[in-house]
């Protein structure tokens, strides 16, 4: 019966190589990036993490330090999905998803590292084991890109041994958008995957112009094509234009998550285990969405998804995210013949490069 002992959090403020645009959310600059480091009076420790398009990232590491951190300390640290709930409760008040889940996710994730690390198993077999890999796809930050750097961009996928990829659409002038999937889709061939994103920049007409236009390029998925939080909307672009939608990366409750899959008619959910209560949540929604009887599929933290992607029976498809925070580890996710390969060493499989991220630590406000 492990016993926390120690919790200490930090925050990096890590810069882009470029900054990068969506339709909704702006220009990136720099991604943030908020670890927890669980320790037990056993000597084993976990590390977990969190991270945001570079908003927010002070008031998540207040929640952990402040909210969190304390009513752990000395709680039995193998009780995982029991800490979550008293995490989830501590602050349900004021912090129903949003900032309390990205904090929570974060301790979620150090916890379940520990189990692994002192137990000697892999998250892939802690968390199904149904298989040591899983489909692919890039998922570029492109919507910025004028024409001839889109398709550069597309191209760098390819040549990394891309199986599919994502483009962002959502550009003021549809015929834009449909230019833009068109030349994609002649660059990728007709056998490759390709799904779009809007980041629910649209109106429901406005999606649903876009979806039937879209139609003859064969895309797997349209993407957040309006607000993630209007169910009933989904529902009604799903039943105007047979095109599948995907969503899920806005959802950080399982509440949400259980009326998504009821009402929205999607045909792939993309639970994020950054924000959706880390690990013990993510695994929850690849439930829900078993019993739905659609796949499950992720958002960012490619490093960490790729295991709970490759152990599930029904996993869809792995997003390899414009935010490289898998350069600051030590195994980038591998690429074998189309498959992202999962880590087979104890615990999330998640190692940080300390060295490579302090020069991005954050300073403490004045």
């Amino acid at each position: 019966m492990p016993r926390i002992t120690d919790i200490s959090a930090r925050l990096f403020e890590v810069p882009l190589d470029e900054v990068l645009v969506d339709a909704m959310h702006g220009r990136h600059s720099h991604f943030e990036l908020v670890t927890a480091t669980v320790r037990f009076d056993d000597g084993s420790e976990g590390t977990g993490y969190s991270y945001t398009g570079g908003r927010g990232g002070r008031a998540i590491l207040a929640v952990i330090r402040h909210d969190l951190a304390p009513i752990l300390a000395g709680r039995d640290g193998g009780e995982i999905e029991s800490l979550n709930d008293a995490m989830q409760a501590h602050v349900h008040y004021v912090g129903r998803g949003g900032i309390a889940g990205f904090a929570i996710s974060a301790l979620d994730i150090a916890l379940w590292d520990a189990r692994g690390r002192r137990e000697g198993r892999s998250l892939v077999e802690m968390a199904g084991g149904a298989s040591d890999r899983c489909r692919a796809y890039f998922g570029g930050i492109d919507l910025g890109y004028d024409m001839p750097k889109l398709l550069a961009s597309v191209q760098g996928y390819l040549d990394a041994g891309g199986a599919a990829v994502k483009i962002k659409v959502g550009r003021p002038d549809l015929d834009d958008d449909i230019a833009r999937i068109a030349a994609v889709r002649k660059l990728v061939g007709p056998d490759r995957a390709l799904m779009v994103d809007a980041n629910y920049a649209l109106s429901v007409d406005r999606a649903i112009a876009a979806a039937r236009a879209f139609q003859p390029h064969g895309i797997l998925w349209f993407e957040e094509p309006s607000d993630p939080e209007d169910f009933e909307a989904y529902a009604r672009i799903a039943e105007a234009t047979g095109v599948p939608l995907a969503m899920g990366e806005n959802l950080h409750t399982l509440h949400e998550f259980r009326r998504a899959l009821a009402t929205a008619r999607l045909s792939f959910i993309q639970p994020d285990a950054s924000n959706c209560g880390g690990i013990t949540g993510w695994l929850k929604v690849a439930r829900m969405a078993r019993d739905a009887g659609i796949p499950v599929c992720s958002h960012g933290m490619q490093e960490l998804h790729v295991s709970l992607m490759a152990a599930q029976p029904h996993a869809g498809w792995l997003e390899l995210h414009s935010f490289p925070i898998d350069r600051y580890t030590h195994r980038p996710v591998p690429l074998e013949n189309g498959l992202a390969v999962a880590p087979d060493e104890p615990g999330t499989g998640v190692r940080f490069d300390w060295p490579s991220l302090e020069p991005f630590a954050a300073r403490p406000a004045r």
